[in-house]
């Protein structure tokens, strides 16, 4: 059965997801999303009240229909042929490459070592607790430009920690009716992410995922 995940995001910077080269993925952050996500599902990254342009919620920052399924050790193993451009790079190269998400380099072993990007040593534990990378072919997104949803939508919105998943199941079909309607293009960028991350940032930004994720962990089963 197909489900619709709807979650807030506390940080849009490009990472979690990621955006770009025609193709939206979550590899970090999110792991209870990234480990019992089916392909064919929805998942909906909803604006945060906070967030640096102003208040975004009930605003859809971007939406992915899930096409693929990868552990985070083939993610890896793929990745220099088929994505290069997930694999974080020098940001003198191009800017938006350090925000690429297969962070985990699985050549050494079974323990993998952490490339230098967005996430710190104090988010291993969270991104690879997911174990699974979420490709998808088919998204929407919106960045800093999200879109409102709908009123008969908005009760898919959650604006507290965790996510939705069971209490969305009678709004999927509305849901995916809608978002295809609008006349966007699938597979395209319509608005930069909402915070702009460089190298040598704070960490202010890794420690809010980190702490939405672990959350999400614990509250899955009451946010579900």
């Amino acid at each position: 059965m197909v489900s619709l995940y709807s979650y807030t995001i506390p940080i849009d910077d490009g990472a979690a997801p990621n955006p770009f080269g025609g193709m939206c993925t979550l590899a970090i952050c999110k792991p209870v999303i990234r480990r019992t996500a089916s392909e064919g599902d929805w998942i909906v990254g909803l604006g945060s009240v906070n967030a640096p342009s102003g208040n975004l919620s009930g605003h859809v920052v971007y939406a992915m229909e899930v096409s693929e399924i990868l552990t985070l050790e083939r993610y890896d193993r793929c990745a220099p042929k088929e994505w290069p451009h997930r694999i974080p790079g020098n940001p003198k190269d191009i800017p938006r490459n350090f925000l690429g998400d297969c962070i985990y380099d699985f050549a050494g072993g079974p323990a993998p070592r952490q490339r230098l990007g967005v996430h710190g040593n104090g988010n291993i534990e969270t991104d690879l607790g997911g174990c699974n990378a979420l490709i998808s072919r088919n998204f929407y997104y919106f960045g800093r430009n999200a879109i409102k949803l709908p009123d008969n939508l908005r009760p898919i919105i959650h604006q507290t920690q965790g996510h939705k998943k069971q209490a969305n199941q009678q709004y999927l079909c509305a849901f995916v009716t809608w978002i295809t309607s609008l006349g966007f293009k699938a597979c395209h960028i319509y608005g930069p992410p909402d915070t702009e991350r460089k190298p040598g940032d704070s960490c202010d930004a890794c420690e809010i995922r980190k702490m939405a994720g672990e959350l999400d962990e614990e509250a899955s089963s009451n946010c579900a």
